[in-house]
């Protein structure tokens, strides 16, 4: 029998969309929590971000909505918003990203409604600012994030300038960090019985992951600076050219890196007065590089990071993105999964070893459980009937 995911028998109500919402959701329901996915009639926008395209729905969504089951509601309609309160009577997990504002003004608002009706239930809200100060209710996306925030100015090198982390980082740190919230809620519901509310900015999150050049600015008051590759606080720690393509060394320490110029030939580097210590070679980075350039230039990459990755000594070649999901390790990893038939996708992460995660179910078509989730929560079929026809309810023909 298969067992159990660690989250079995939570519910999750996921009336969020895009992605910082969906990332989270899908993180639990990989995990085994009922995530019951509510979209509006027109549907989570990202279905139509494509191409490429699965079955006219777009790989965007599809790649972070599995597990999930649907049901598609107009919670501008009063019939709708009966429906989703219907599914928050055993749910133990709402997550939105409304504007703010929307959810108090269907009269669904958690201070003024929500916490004493559902008083186990924890409330996530992901919004890109807050509900207040200088920059509360404003609409914020990962990119515009990434450039307020000032993790745009830290990446990239001095002639590109500050340049957009080629991920939605912002967005899936938010959808991470809203699972740790989660999370926390409900280890603390273990001891209180009561839910809360869980107020998440991409905002604040984008700020968080600014280490080490927030703690840098803190001690020394100097903006940091573009270095490319490169690490502020580490060297070498970059990207080289060699004679079969570009690899990342990655020393760490003093040891790796007397090893790192063992390796290639180079042991005076390694007593050289101005790279003895890291601090040193901090200081003389420039040097450092033009000493290594020339001899790396000429080693096959991935013969060398292989041997460096048994001598102790991180190091590994630039892949490109199919390189990498067709390595042997991502493989042995389970981190490529056939999901559905012409259907790919990333594996889960976090293995457990008792309750590990599983992909259970494709990502769901619109409304694609409208009708099933509607009779478990007790309406007949006429109701059903009547409600799809009225349009508060979309389902699936």
């Amino acid at each position: 029998m298969t067992p159990a995911g660690a989250l079995s028998g939570l519910k999750v109500v996921d009336l969020s969309r895009v992605l910082a919402g969906p990332h989270c959701t899908q993180v639990l329901s990989d995990h085994g929590a009922t995530v019951i996915k509510v979209e509006p009639p027109m549907g989570d926008e990202t279905r139509t971000w494509g191409p490429p395209f699965v079955d006219g729905t777009a790989a965007y969504f599809t790649g972070i909505n599995r597990n999930k089951r649907d049901i598609s509601l107009d919670l501008t309609h009063p019939a709708a918003r009966e429906v989703l309160v219907r599914l928050l009577e055993d749910a133990d997990v709402l997550v939105e990203n409304f504007k703010i504002g929307t959810m108090e003004k269907w009269g669904l608002g958690y201070e003024s409604v929500l916490k004493a009706r559902f008083p186990r239930l924890i409330y996530c809200r992901i919004s890109g600012f807050g509900a207040d100060g200088p920059l509360g209710a404003a609409p914020g996306y990962d990119a515009v994030v990434q450039a307020m925030s000032g993790v745009l100015s830290i990446n990239g090198d001095p002639r590109s300038g500050g340049t957009r982390v080629g991920i939605a980082l912002v967005d899936l740190a938010t959808g991470l960090n809203s699972v740790i919230g989660i999370l926390l809620a409900l280890a603390e519901r273990q001891r209180s019985g009561l839910g809360q509310a869980i107020d998440m900015t991409l905002y604040d999150v984008a700020l968080s992951l600014l280490h080490p050049h927030a703690a840098n600015f803190f001690t020394d008051g100097r903006e940091p600076r573009l270095v490319g590759n490169g690490h502020l606080n580490v060297v070498p720690y970059d990207k080289f050219p060699t004679r079969s393509g570009d690899v990342f060394i990655g020393v760490g320490n003093n040891g790796q890196f007397r090893i790192f110029c063992r390796h290639l030939g180079l042991e005076a580097l390694a007593d050289d007065p101005r790279f003895l210590t890291n601090g040193d070679r901090v200081v003389n980075r420039d040097a450092l590089r033009a000493a290594l350039e020339g001899i790396l230039a000429e080693k096959d990459g991935a013969e060398l990071c292989e041997a460096l990755l048994l001598a102790g000594v991180p190091a590994g070649p630039v892949r490109t993105v199919p390189e990498a999901f067709e390595h042997p390790h991502t493989a042995h990893r389970n981190m490529r999964l056939q999901i559905a038939p012409g259907e790919r996708g990333t594996g889960i992460p976090v293995k457990l070893s008792r309750t590990p995660g599983q992909v259970q179910r494709p990502a769901p078509g619109l409304g694609q459980h409208s009708r099933e989730v509607l009779r478990e929560l007790g309406y007949d079929e006429a109701r059903v009937e009547a409600l799809i026809r009225e349009g508060a309810v979309k389902a699936a023909s």
